[in-house]
């Protein structure tokens, strides 16, 4: 899951995407409204942190923006305003949820996992065959046995098995784990798949990762 930060307190969006990878999101951070709205163009980000004080544009006015071209990515508002009128023009802008600073970074994480899970869902697992994904715990498991997996590997996985069946360009892959930005080589791509492979293999998975010639990749259920 990729993250876009809009936070305009350098030490704090440094220290927010260090929390965020170390849970195993990706995550970029911008300090200005304009950046975030053109960042979030891209349809790269599964989840909008937003503050309301930011320079060239409020947090507000770039979430008001993003609902009104019918970008509905869930959208957690970040700032030091605590009155409930702020919360409440926040939330009727189009937020998904508000938190107030100073804040504890497990509220943070927990309110960012509820927000994406989408539809009526309260579960924080993946299932797709024998194969289940715990977003809370980053632990893939089957009936025989579990492994922990680490940041881009459980990204990967969590992508997948949020799309199975479909086909998943390389470079969609890379924009979404590695960022658009990112200087590593688009073969990362080949080589993290391949650990999956194995994990799965070795989780005696009914599921597996095909490849689609020039196409991509899809996670897939074993006949």
């Amino acid at each position: 899951m990729r993250i876009l930060l809009a936070e305009d307190e350098i030490s704090l969006a440094r220290a927010l995407v260090k929390i965020f990878e170390k849970n195993n999101y990706s995550a970029d951070a911008v300090h200005n409204g304009k950046d975030a709205l053109e960042y979030l163009s891209t349809g790269n980000y599964d989840v909008a942190v937003l503050d309301i004080m930011m320079p060239m544009k409020d947090g507000i006015s770039v979430l008001r923006e993003l609902r009104a071209d019918g970008n509905n990515i869930p959208v957690l508002m970040l700032t030091a305003k605590s009155e409930i009128d702020d919360k409440v023009l926040g939330l009727d802008s189009g937020a998904n949820d508000y938190l107030t600073k100073p804040f504890d970074t497990k509220e943070l994480l927990a309110r960012i996992r509820a927000i994406t899970r989408g539809g009526a869902s309260t579960t924080s697992k993946l299932t797709v065959g024998n194969i289940t994904l715990d977003r809370a715990t980053f632990e893939l498991s089957s009936p025989k046995g579990s492994l922990r997996r680490a940041n881009k590997e459980f990204q990967l996985m969590e992508l997948f098995m949020s799309h199975p069946h479909h086909i998943i360009s390389a470079e969609k892959l890379m924009d979404k784990i590695w960022g658009y930005e990112s200087e590593t080589e688009i073969n990362v791509v080949w080589v993290y798949i391949s650990y999956i492979r194995k994990k799965l293999s070795s989780l005696e998975a009914n599921v597996e990762i095909k490849a689609a010639r020039n196409a991509g990749y899809s996670l897939e259920e074993m006949e």
